[in-house]
């Protein structure tokens, strides 16, 4: 009020000098009229250090959307269709630099404005076993920048089992970072994890001059530690870790019944990507499953800190708060996505929030500082016969009351697909009628348990948008069922044993579940019933050591183990008489269990059409202020059912929010990017891609002109691979 009298005062002579109040708020004017715009840019992987893919630029909108056209096309040349090779890649762009990654996980700068290339890494030295094996290779999602705001500017991202810095300008190892450029993540975990599988397929997270990782790693018994780490961002060095596996003495320690879970079993790892407030300081960081994913009686309890939020002082690693969304998980339902960090209006009060989107299909929403829920979360009772030996499931799993879940949760005859034909309609139903289904945490089964939503989701890790002007989410979701049964396994080798019959049982414990037990493949993971076409013995067994993609390193298997599955899948005759030897170890023990699954399988006709009704992609925005569905839209079409109602199609990779008013999202099995208006779900525009985009797009603007750039890599969901990707502008 001050201010405002001082202002309405005429001055009286035209050369007397402004007041001290006056020269202070045009200061203070000017200040705030100055500010960077923090979603104008998109330095980071989601485009600001919030997550939530929102960019203010407009130049693009709803009114002109139609006139976009490919402005540039960039080939990074190493796309591998027989291996399934995807790029699965969030861009950054820096300066007018485009940095991203290739199927090879070679990282490139191009010129963000003609996608000309200026640099290209390569992080392997070698291919080790022919064409289309690279040692460790992992999906990547994307990588971190830092610089000292002179002339150090670094990339970082994970390639193999290896964390690297490379320099921005010139794309050459940073050699004083580790050691020769990398650091090893399979050391500092706290147990011998060189010959376990570690890597990351989310880019770390830079916070000041420490750089936060998590890991990916084995989902079966031989899983590492998920721990997580942070490292001095010059030199390398592990500056603290929290371990997601409590230690004795550790909070979260007694919510195991095993009191040696902390040094044998793996798992409650960060494999989707944290956010990090910038202003306090604190990582906001979802966890996985600890191992295996859907057999729990070597990890009886809790599991704490496994499919856990837990907020962590960058700086120091310490905790502040945790919350469990799923307790003891048998289904693989880890939290999908890295968090969003937004402010709600919530019972009249600003609130600064950390929301999660689940495979469930639920939102949890999270006061920031203190990790309580800003609606109501109700510990339900749930089932918990299994009829397995050993397993002891949680009475109750907390339930979200608010928002809604964003798909559907249960399965029956009533969700059967009506556009099957009369005949195999008869057969899914008869099918289902055996199987266990009908609510969301139905126990796991030698029988047959539905997983609806599936195994990847509801949201899967391509994660949620979220408009800050309004606390709108956009969640592009999969509805999929698909079978989860459980398989007895004999773990006992035989008096005399050959290997023969040691690969079968080998192929059984490890193999097994991705492959299938026809070894025809399963889900996203490929057939090898023709896998002694394709390589010999010595490139089989360094392949099996090496892995590749989905497909974790089996370095932990010892040779003699190696070369009997190896004698077994290739049908070496001359090898499968050959006697068979091996004493277990204490750990080799501990990690066997009584049971395995099938297969990742589908719920699917005889011709390979789902049992489910349509839709199976949506994509949905939610008021997270009111917890209120503002519009649900239905995201893709499936070709087998042309000219039925719009089914959508499973989809992978998130969408981006401009103040334009739009929603790009590529995402679906189709081959198209679309554009919907944000604000109604109305369609604006789509146009097919090279290749499915099963990624994150990026929006900058380079010169006052806009882009909207996709990585176009296939290979999931039985597509083709690609090596594009590609950008589009507003044509004039």
């Amino acid at each position: 009020m001050k201010f405002m009298s001082m202002l309405n005062k005429r001055p009286s002579t035209v050369n007397r000098q402004p007041s001290t109040a006056i020269t202070v708020l045009i200061i203070l004017l000017s200040a705030c009229s100055t500010k960077p715009d923090p979603y104008k840019t998109w330095k980071t992987v989601n485009g600001n250090p919030s997550g939530n893919k929102y960019s203010s630029l407009n130049e693009i909108d709803t009114s002109n959307v139609k006139q976009l056209t490919v402005a540039w096309t960039y080939h990074t040349g190493d796309a591998d269709t027989a291996a399934h090779s995807q790029i699965q890649c969030n861009p950054i762009i820096i300066n007018g630099i485009l940095f991203g990654t290739s199927p090879q996980q070679k990282l490139f700068a191009l010129d963000a404005s003609t996608g000309k290339e200026i640099w290209k890494y390569k992080p392997f030295d070698s291919v080790p076993g022919g064409k289309g094996m690279y040692f460790g290779l992992n999906s990547n999602r994307g990588v971190a920048y830092w610089t000292d705001g002179a002339d150090d500017e670094r990339l970082f991202y994970t390639a193999g089992p290896f964390l690297r810095a490379v320099n921005a300008k010139t794309g050459k190892a940073i050699d004083s970072f580790g050691i020769n450029g990398k650091v090893d993540l399979r050391e500092g975990l706290g147990v011998d994890a060189s010959d376990l599988f570690v890597t990351a397929t989310s880019a770390p997270t830079v916070y000041k001059d420490l750089v936060l990782t998590g890991t990916r790693v084995s989902e079966s018994m031989d899983a590492a530690p998920g721990h997580i780490r942070a490292y001095n961002v010059r030199t390398g060095k592990q500056e603290w870790i929290f371990h997601t596996i409590p230690y004795p003495g550790e909070e979260g320690y007694d919510s195991w019944e095993d009191k040696n879970a902390w040094k044998m079993t793996g798992g409650a790892n960060n494999w989707m990507g944290m956010i990090i407030d910038q202003k306090t300081g604190i990582a906001y960081i979802p966890l996985g499953s600890a191992s295996m994913d859907f057999y729990g009686g070597k990890k009886r309890g809790a599991d704490l800190f496994a499919d856990c939020m837990v907020a962590l002082d960058a700086n120091t690693g310490k905790k502040i708060w945790h919350y469990q969304y799923i307790h003891h998980d048998t289904w693989d339902w880890d939290p999908s996505s890295a968090p969003v960090l937004l402010t709600v209006r919530h019972n009249g009060n600003d609130i600064d929030a950390v929301a999660q989107t689940t495979k469930t299909g639920f939102i949890f929403l999270f006061n920031r500082a203190n990790g309580e829920p800003l609606f109501p979360i109700v510990e339900t009772p749930e089932d918990t016969v299994t009829g397995l030996v050993g397993e002891k499931l949680s009475p109750t799993q907390p339930i979200p009351q608010k928002p809604a879940a964003f798909v559907r949760q249960s399965f029956t005859e009533k969700d059967l697909n009506p556009y099957l034909s009369p005949e195999e309609f008869a057969d899914v139903k008869a099918k289902l009628a055996g199987y266990h289904t009908g609510t969301l945490f139905k126990p796991e089964s030698k029988e047959g348990t539905i997983i609806f939503p599936g195994f990847d989701g509801g949201a899967e890790w391509g994660g949620p948008a979220v408009d800050p002007s309004d606390a709108t989410l956009y969640i592009n979701a999969n509805e999929m069922a698909w079978i989860l049964k459980m398989i007895e396994i004999n773990n006992n080798a035989k008096a005399n044993e050959n290997n023969s019959t040691a690969g079968q049982r080998l192929y059984v414990q490890n193999c097994m579940s991705c492959h299938g037990a026809d070894r025809k493949g399963s889900g996203n993971y490929p057939s090898i019933l023709d896998e002694d076409k394709k390589m010999n013995k010595d490139q089989f067994i360094q392949f099996v050591g090496a892995g590749r993609r989905m497909m974790p390193a089996f370095t932990f298997l010892k040779p003699e183990e190696k070369e009997a599955i190896a004698a077994y899948v290739l049908d070496l005759k001359s090898e499968l008489n050959k006697p068979f030897h091996h004493e277990l170890s204490e750990l080799e023990k501990f990690r066997q269990v009584p049971y395995t699954i099938s297969g990742y399988n589908k719920f699917l006709s005889k011709s390979g059409l789902p049992a489910l009704s349509p839709p199976w992609g949506t994509l949905t925005a939610i008021d997270l202020n009111s917890g209120d569905v503002k519009w649900k839209t239905v995201l893709g079409e499936d070709s087998a059912f042309a000219g039925r109602p719009q089914t959508g199609t499973e989809n992978y990779g998130g969408p981006v929010i401009t103040a334009g008013g739009l929603l790009f999202i590529a995402a679906t099995k189709d081959r198209k990017i679309r554009a919907f208006n944000k604000r109604t779900g109305e369609l604006l525009w789509e146009t097919p891609l090279p290749n499915s985009g099963f990624a994150t797009p990026a929006t900058y603007e380079i010169n006052g002109k806009q882009f909207v750039v996709i990585a176009c890599g296939g290979g999931k969901l039985k597509t083709s691979s690609g090596d594009s990707y590609v950008a589009f502008a507003l044509s004039k």
